[in-house]
Formats: structure tokens, sequence, C-alpha cells
């Protein structure tokens, strides 16, 4: 369980405030308008961002306490977090603790027609490329949450139907808990166990 109890954030002028719960295993899709603090739960919960109140509880571990690069969490941001002097191939393989496990990431890489793109480097991709890539990288590293922030950016409709599927199969299949944000929650909201419109939710609200 992934519990957010009571959580607020300053940012600039406005008093962020997050209460949510998110069972082991779920896929949980996040929409609304730019600027009610869709991204900045996500950083709350990397621990990019200082709380000022609340907690954030991985089962009975407290995550707020923790530093970010301790916390079992991967997380995927806006702009694909690839680095521009490794290969692609080299890029999948960052984050993983003793053996990388290349039959998985070979296969994901087939599937998100990426295959023939690992000598190559993040410069020579297009954005599709480079968020397909990242999202491999992201959903196969062994952390149990997953955060997702727009991973559909710049994919075409049947790119991002085929990138949705092999998601919702992974989290399932390795019982990932992921937490996302996505402009495109009709294609999603068929597998997602709870879609979150933050614009009308009492999930988070905003205090000038």
């Amino acid at each position: 369980m992934l519990d957010i109890v009571g959580v607020e954030i300053v940012r600039g002028e406005q008093r962020l405030h997050y209460h949510l719960q998110i069972a082991e295993g779920a896929l949980v899709a996040m929409q609304g308008k730019s600027g009610i603090g869709k991204t900045t739960l996500l950083e709350a919960i990397a621990g990019f961002v200082k709380l000022e109140k609340g907690r954030i509880n991985w089962f009975d571990t407290r995550l707020d306490n923790m530093k970010s690069e301790a916390r079992p969490v991967c997380y995927l941001f806006q702009d694909n977090n690839l680095f521009e002097h490794l290969s692609v191939r080299q890029n999948m393989a960052l984050g993983f603790r003793g053996s990388v496990p290349w039959t998985t990431l070979l296969e994901a890489a087939g599937e998100l027609q990426v295959a023939n793109q690992l000598a190559k480097y993040p410069g020579q991709l297009s954005g599709g490329q480079r968020q397909r890539v990242a999202l491999i990288r992201t959903v196969l590293r062994p952390e149990p949450i997953v955060l997702l922030d727009e991973p559909f950016t710049g994919l075409d409709q049947e790119t991002r139907q085929l990138a949705c599927k092999w998601l919702v199969e992974q989290a399932r299949q390795k019982q990932k808990t992921v937490l996302m944000v996505t402009h495109h929650c009709e294609e999603i909201a068929p597998c997602a166990n709870r879609i979150i419109d933050m614009t009308h939710s009492d999930v988070s609200r905003r205090n000038q």
C-alpha cells in the first residue's frame, strides 16, 4: 500500500494538499488542468520536493524520511531522462542491481519496436522512440513503485495504444504499483484500477 496522508507542499504562492491510498499492484492514472499539482505529487513521492506536513508510507516504511535515491521508486520524467552520451542499450541497462535482465529488456525493445535502435544514441532517435526506451527502462527496473509523467508523449495513436497495452501487461505481471500523469486517460481507462481527475477530486486541493 502506498499511503499519502495529509501531505502539504508549498509551491510559490500555492499550498498543495494531498490525501491518497494506492493498493499494491494497482495502476492509477491522474489527469487535470495544468498547475493543479499532478507532477508535484509524483515529485513528492520520489523525494524531490519537501513536505511541509504529512507523511508518505510504503506499507510500514516511511518514505518521506528517506533520501530520494534510497526510495523504492522509479520515476519517468516528462523529458524521458535518457543520458545523451550513452547508447540506447547502455541507457536501458541503468539502474539494475547485479546482473542486467537482458532477455527481458530485449523482448520489450522488440514489442515496443525499438530493437533496431539499440546501438544508436538518444540524439539519433525520434521523440517517440526516446519515450519508449525510457518507458522500458523505468517499468522493468526492480523498484516496486513506478511514477510516470506523461509516458505517451510524442507517440502517435497506434504506438500509444501499443505502449499502453505493454505497460499494463508488465505492471500486472511484475506487481508494480503505478501512478501516472497522462492526457490519454481514455486509452488507459479500460485497464486502470482508478482514474483521478485532479481538477474535481478530493485527492488534491489548492490554497492561494
